[in-house]
């Protein structure tokens, strides 16, 4: 797939260097480096045959993903119990089961400089994960939890991938060891890896890796933990407000309500904080930076703003005899 992508990508960007150069030639020059007509055919020729080998993967992908039948309610609980418990052919049976998810939110992200089966290999990557963390006995479905963490590993290799500010070469290499150590460590961790985790694991100063990190266009990560004595994230407690399932399963009313509920238990600056930092109430999830410019605050007020409205939402809970964990139980 990678191959033939490449291909493609070859013949535009060589198409693109001969439009562009054309200005230092001189007329004789143009015409007599004019590719015939049989050059220009063959180029066509090769560049149809290298598009229709992508386009047959993805169909011939599609297809196979197709014969993967659909998960009622009971089976979904049924199988993801028995693979928290470690079962693999469950966990099998509850990945292969949602993979035409993962297709339906990839191609939301077309045209953003990954091609699609690029982006679906992505979406599965955080369909596996959500898997792996998946509790049926909170009481909503699969599909509505798993949304949360594809768009999530979609998202961050396009902003990894596709980067407008171009580095050097040595600086992406040394970056790219920071930010796969990152990830290594946020699945071992369970949480968004700080500075000085990144640095005590690579035996790198911390100001080094942070100065590094700095330099990554990052899309915001809701692995953010709720502080306390617990150890979950929002991700692990939220599901997504607007995508429904592969089966257009819609997500629960009352999980809606909940969401609502509580959050408007919190001052109006937290409330808008928490809402645009992780998705909620109609924003898009957004970094540190982002929120302070929209609200006029400094990244660091935003972030103490964070921290005050997540310990008020653990307080308004267990004043009243809840937990984060029970928030959205039936």
């Amino acid at each position: 797939m990678s191959q033939n992508t490449l291909k493609v990508n070859e013949l535009h960007e060589d198409a693109e260097f001969e439009e562009n150069g054309a200005e230092v030639f001189d007329e004789k020059a143009l015409v007599e480096n004019e590719p015939s007509d049989n050059d220009v055919a063959e180029e066509e020729l090769l560049s149809q045959g290298a598009t229709q080998r992508v386009l047959d993967a993805t169909q011939l992908y599609l297809g196979e993903i197709g014969y993967s039948p659909l998960l009622t309610a009971e089976e979904e609980v049924f199988f993801a119990r028995r693979a928290l418990r470690g079962d693999i052919p469950s966990r099998r049976r509850m990945i292969e089961s949602n993979l035409r998810l993962v297709v339906k939110i990839a191609r939301r992200y077309s045209n953003r400089g990954l091609a699609l089966l690029d982006l679906i290999e992505e979406g599965n990557l955080g369909l596996i994960r959500a898997v792996e963390k998946f509790d049926p006995e909170r009481g909503f479905r699969f599909s509505t939890y798993a949304t949360w963490w594809i768009r999530q590993t979609i998202e961050r290799a396009i902003m990894n991938q596709t980067r407008t500010i171009r580095l050097p070469i040595h600086i992406v290499k040394e970056l790219n060891v920071y930010l796969r150590t990152a990830r290594e460590l946020s699945h071992k961790l369970d949480h968004e890896p700080s500075a000085e985790e990144i640095a005590e694991q690579l035996d790198k100063p911390v100001d080094d890796v942070s100065r590094m990190l700095r330099l990554n266009e990052r899309i915001t990560s809701v692995d953010t933990p709720l502080g306390g004595d617990s150890e979950k994230a929002l991700l692990d407690i939220l599901a997504d407000e607007k995508d429904n399932g592969p089966e257009d399963t819609t997500q629960d009313d009352d999980m809606k309500q909940s969401i609502v509920k509580w959050l408007f238990e919190l001052n109006a600056k937290q409330r808008e904080v928490l809402a645009r930092r992780f998705g909620l109430l109609g924003y898009e999830a957004a970094t540190l930076e982002d929120v302070g410019r929209e609200i006029g605050l400094t990244r660091e007020r935003v972030r103490q703003i964070q921290v005050e409205g997540l310990r008020r939402l653990r307080e308004i809970l267990q004043a009243q005899g809840l937990n984060i964990e029970a928030l959205f139980r039936e």
